[in-house]
């Protein structure tokens, strides 16, 4: 589900795909009842038992399962690309967005990312790292 503020932006969203030669290294955390919480991105987040644990270019962070299950393919073991694209905005103001694992805070010139188009499943990306990442879809 997406806030009014999300859906209000969503005029300016547009839709991106992930560069090819961006794949992440990942490994499933399937141990029996792990959980744990971490500080990143000036927020708790939260480790589910069967989320993956996902080094992007040294940024390091897990990711729901479900989702991870849903948008990343394999490519050589232990290294993964995201194939589905995503829907993204920049931002004019500072702020912070609630992901499924907790909560990130972005600057002005940053990106709200969301892996679904009504603005569902949303994270927060900081700008030269997205246009690094990510490509128009159009």
């Amino acid at each position: 589900m997406s806030s009014p503020e999300q859906e209000a932006a969503g005029a300016d969203r547009r839709k991106y795909v992930k560069r090819p030669d961006q794949a992440v290294v990942a490994v499933q955390l399937v141990l029996d009842d792990v959980n744990f919480t971490y500080q990143k991105w000036g927020e708790t987040q939260r480790c589910k038992p069967g989320d993956w644990l996902v080094d992007n270019g040294g940024d390091v962070y897990t990711v729901d399962k479900d989702v991870f299950a849903r948008t990343y393919q394999k490519v050589s073991d232990g290294r993964y690309v995201k194939t589905t694209p995503v829907w993204a905005e920049q931002v004019k103001e500072a702020g912070r967005v609630k992901t499924l694992e907790g909560s990130t805070g972005y600057q002005a010139g940053d990106y709200l990312v969301f892996n679904q188009e009504n603005g569902g499943d949303a994270y927060a990306v900081g700008k030269a790292k997205f246009e690094s990442m990510y490509e128009p879809a159009d």
